[in-house]
């Protein structure tokens, strides 16, 4: 399957996430809370012990912001050249030169950043789609990634901090890795890291400890890196249990989680709030949209691309159901699915309006719980009226 440098198949302009991770190739992330926490530094080591014990060992991208200690931890691993590009600007821009690091072909390569967007003129948008490259070449790869940056917990990490979360790795390639590894740090050893200029800029360093670096938000940050990094290893657990044929039967999760989306606004919230319920369960996701009983479809193509595009990257698969009912839709659809949870959107106007009002919505919740279905009722975000200016 061709793709272009968004990702998308060039037959049907959908992101195909399975299809570029999927391939063989070791996969390792170091994950931490925010910067600073010394995933750069663990990656660097990782390298350099394989690299003492014969691997063939590549640095294709680390940024050492000129600091001494990460320079020092470089040692005698070989460093690919990077790929210069100009900006619209005219400036020189450097970004991995991911030509040249297939080429050489190393067993191991190291990627910093992997929720990184890479500039106009590189091969991919994203460096995610960089290291998918890599796999499917069958090299090795180990990585860095700020728990934030994870495509589910995106939305609400912004909303904890006030900080938005501009680059981001879907769901589905991080589920890819082999191995991942939480980098940890408290926040009081974070706050001091970036006094000492350790972290960012001196320019930047005011601004930081006021939002992102606030000790609760580096707090509230640990503490999701860490149940992420549980869950992980909770399912690794399973895995082994069944390749060594224990006596006991050991069966994965059996919860399914499906969300129902209309096209209205704050649709894509209800959808990551599925997508982390999901997550900590380890559960299947299914998005289902129900188009109007008339067969009309009130909604843009736009809108609903950008619903499918966000499905894929949270792992979901997207299904629709064509002139019925929302709420019989929904339930049908559970009922033929096994499915154990249903998340809505709640919202004074829109699609939903009916179900999350009076005898419709009472009608679903009793023949879910009849079912033995939970139902979740998700508060719709509603953005602030502009304000008109005074005439």
């Amino acid at each position: 399957m061709s793709t272009n440098r968004n990702g998308t198949n060039a037959r049907n302009g959908h992101i195909d996430v399975e299809a570029l991770v999927a391939p063989a190739g070791r996969f390792r992330i170091y994950l931490g809370a925010a910067s600073g926490v010394g995933k750069t530094c663990a990656m660097l080591d990782e390298g350099w012990r394989r690299y003492q014990r014969g691997t063939d060992v590549v640095v294709g991208w680390v940024e050492t912001f000129g600091r001494p200690y990460t320079e020092r931890l470089l040692r005698d691993l070989e460093v690919v050249p990077r790929l210069s590009l100009k900006t619209a600007e005219g400036e020189t821009v450097e970004e991995m030169d991911l030509a040249r690091v297939l080429e050489r072909r190393p067993e191991v390569v190291l990627v910093d950043n992997l929720a990184h967007d890479c500039p106009p003129g590189a091969p991919h948008a994203h460096r995610w789609q960089d290291v998918a490259a890599l796999l499917e070449a069958d090299i090795s790869v180990i990585t860095t990634l700020d728990v934030s940056s994870i495509e589910s917990l995106a939305d609400a990490v912004e909303a904890l901090t006030g900080v938005p979360v501009v680059e981001r790795v879907p769901d589905s390639v991080v589920r890819r890795a082999d191995q991942i590894e939480l980098v940890d740090s408290s926040p009081e050893q974070l706050r001091r890291r970036m006094l000492h200029g350790n972290i960012y800029a001196k320019a930047r360093i005011p601004q930081a400890l006021t939002t992102l670096f606030r000790t609760e938000n580096l707090a509230a940050l640990r503490q999701l890196a860490l149940r992420y990094v549980a869950g992980a290893t909770e399912e690794e657990l399973l895995t082994t249990l069944q390749s060594e044929a224990v006596d006991e039967e050991v069966t994965p999760t059996d919860e399914r989680v499906l969300v129902g989306v209309s096209g209205a606004e704050g649709d894509e919230d209800i959808l990551r709030h599925a997508a982390r319920l999901s997550a900590r369960s380890r559960a299947e996701l299914a998005v289902l949209h129900v188009v109007n009983e008339d067969g009309s479809q009130p909604v843009s193509p736009e809108v609903l691309d950008r619903l499918r595009r966000l499905a894929a990257q949270v792992g979901g698969t997207w299904h629709q159901a064509g002139e019925v009912d929302m709420g019989r839709a929904l339930l049908e659809f559970a009922r033929d699915h096994q499915i154990t949870e249903i998340v809505l959107g709640s919202s004074r106007a829109g699609r939903l309006r009916a179900l999350a009002s009076g005898s419709v919505l009472q009608h679903v919740l009793r023949e879910a719980a009849g079912a033995g279905i939970n139902v979740h009722v998700i508060a719709r975000a509603r953005k602030p009226a502009s304000r008109q200016a005074p005439g």
